[in-house]
């Protein structure tokens, strides 16, 4: 089992770093539907003010408040579009964060293969050499079955 050592403790440590990118790309994944629930509260409250205005249309506005609608609305938009910069950048890490821990999983499943062909191995060699002793007693059992005489045999000297 010694020569087993250094393959099960890198499956170990395999194993270990892809559970810790497994629970990043979680951690991201959970940031990603965060930021899309901003977007869309940003959104949401982009609509409502959009409809408050228009029904307020009807009324006398002065042009001041016009104005300070117009930029109010301005830097809600620039918000939107700063929010839907977040999500791609946090897209862009999810993607990373998934190929890291494709191949960790790759990896893993590599080290895997090679335990088992390890495995396999100490198994024929330990068959074998099992193989070699039987074959060496059931020679030594003929032999001495030979050396004896056989029960009803006479030897004439």
């Amino acid at each position: 089992m010694s020569q087993l050592k250094s393959i099960l403790l890198a499956i170990e440590h395999a194993t270990i770093r892809r559970d810790e990118l497994a629970q990043g790309a979680a951690r991201i994944e959970r940031n990603l539907q965060f930021a899309r629930q901003q977007l869309a509260q940003l959104e949401g409250y982009a609509a409502d003010v959009d409809a408050r205005w228009i029904g307020s249309a009807a009324r006398e506005i002065s042009a001041q408040i016009i104005c300070h609608q117009y930029q109010f609305m301005d830097r809600l938009q620039q918000a939107i579009v700063m929010q839907t910069g977040v999500i791609a950048g946090v897209v862009q890490q999810l993607n990373q964060a998934k190929a890291n821990l494709l191949q960790a999983e790759f990896r893993l499943s590599g080290l895997n293969q090679i335990l088992k062909k390890r495995k396999g191995v100490i198994f024929r060699v330990e068959q074998l050499r099992e193989q070699r002793q039987m074959d060496e007693f059931a020679a030594m059992q003929h032999a001495r079955n030979r050396s004896q005489p056989m029960s009803g045999e006479t030897h004439d000297y």
